[in-house]
C-alpha cells in the first residue's frame, strides 16, 4: 500500500519538478560561462562523457544489462533522436553565449507550441481550433520578444528558436518511440549515442581548461545527471499532467542567474512576449489534457 501512495503522491512530483527546474537554470547558467571561454563542442563532449556514464549504470539498475537496454525495434529513430538532441543543446548554449539566459530562454519557452502545432503532421494527432488558437497568440508572443523589422532586431534572436524547434522534434519522436520502447530504453540512445555523435568534435576543437573551470565543468556534469535523475523521480511519483506546467519555472530561475550573475538587461518586449507564450504554452497543455480525458 505504501508503495503505491509513493508512486501518485503529486506533491512530492511537483516539488522533484521544481526542483529539477532549478538544476537545469544552474546548468545553464554553467553552460554560458564555460562555452564563453571555451570551444561548446569541447564542452557539451566531456558533459556527455559523464551522461553517457550515468545513463549505462542506470541501465544496468533498470535492464539488468547494456544488451537488454539497447533493446529496441526501431534503432535508427533512437538514435535519430539521440542526434536531434544532442545538436539541440549545442545550438541553445550557443544562443546563451550570444543572446544570454534571458531571451534564449524566452524564446525558447515557446517548444511546447511547436509540439502542439507539429505532432498532427509528424504523429497524426488532432489539433482542434482552440489549440490551434493558442498556438497562433503564442507566437504572436514569440514575435514580440524578436521584435522582427525593428531596428532591435538580431538574427542571432533566431537561434534560440531553432533550439526550440529541435527540442520539440525530439520531444515528438520519444512519444513516437515510446509506444514500443521502455523509458529505460529511450534514455539509453540518448546518452550514449548522443556522446558518441558529439566526442570527435570535442576532440577535434579540444582547448586546454583551467583548474577552476574544471571545477565548473565537474559541477556542470554533476547537475545534468541530478536534473534528469530529478525529471525520472518526478514522473515516477505524479502523473505528467501534474507536473509539467511547472516546468515553465525554469525561465524565471534562468533569467534571475542571467540578470545577477550576468548581469543581462531584462527587455519590456521579452516579459510581455515571454507571458504571452507561457500562458499559450499551458492553454494547449490543459486542452490536451481535457482532449486524454474525454476518451
Amino acid at each position: 500500500m505504501e508503495q503505491v501512495m509513493a508512486k501518485n503522491d503529486t506533491r512530492l512530483g511537483i516539488l522533484l519538478m521544481i526542483g529539477a527546474t532549478i538544476v537545469f537554470a544552474l546548468q545553464d547558467g554553467i553552460s554560458r560561462h564555460l562555452a564563453s571561454e571555451y570551444n561548446v563542442f569541447m564542452v557539451i563532449t566531456i558533459r556527455y562523457w559523464f551522461f553517457a556514464a550515468f545513463v549505462i549504470t542506470l541501465a544496468l539498475k533498470q535492464s539488468g544489462s547494456v544488451r537488454a537496454a539497447a533493446q529496441t525495434s526501431q534503432p535508427w529513430v533512437q538514435i535519430f533522436r539521440a542526434f536531434v538532441l544532442v545538436a539541440e543543446i549545442c545550438v541553445m548554449v550557443m544562443a546563451f553565449t550570444v543572446l544570454g539566459l534571458v531571451e534564449s530562454h524566452a524564446v525558447f519557452v515557446c517548444y511546447p507550441l511547436l509540439i502542439a502545432a507539429l505532432s498532427g503532421p509528424i504523429l497524426g494527432e488532432q489539433v482542434g481550433w482552440r489549440r490551434w488558437a493558442a498556438i497562433g497568440v503564442g507566437f504572436i508572443g514569440v514575435l514580440i520578444i524578436l521584435q522582427p523589422g525593428s531596428g532591435v532586431f538580431q538574427v542571432a534572436a533566431l537561434i534560440p528558436l531553432l533550439a526550440a524547434l529541435m527540442f520539440a522534434l525530439y520531444g515528438l519522436l520519444t512519444r513516437y518511440v515510446a509506444h514500443r520502447d521502455t523509458t529505460a530504453t529511450s534514455f539509453f540512445y540518448t546518452g550514449v549515442y548522443g556522446m558518441i555523435f558529439v566526442t570527435p568534435l570535442g576532440l577535434w576543437w579540444w582547448e586546454p581548461m583551467t583548474a577552476p573551470d574544471w571545477g565548473w565543468m565537474a559541477t556542470l556534469c554533476v547537475t545534468g545527471a541530478l536534473g534528469h535523475w530529478l525529471l525520472i523521480k518526478c514522473y515516477e511519483m505524479a502523473e505528467a499532467s501534474a507536473v509539467q506546467p511547472f516546468a515553465y519555472m525554469q525561465l524565471p530561475w534562468a533569467a534571475m542567474i542571467g540578470l545577477l550573475v550576468f548581469g543581462e538587461d531584462m527587455r519590456t518586449n521579452v516579459i510581455i512576449g515571454a507571458a504571452i507564450v507561457v500562458a499559450a504554452g499551458l492553454f494547449t497543455f490543459w486542452r490536451e489534457n481535457l482532449k486524454r480525458a474525454a476518451r
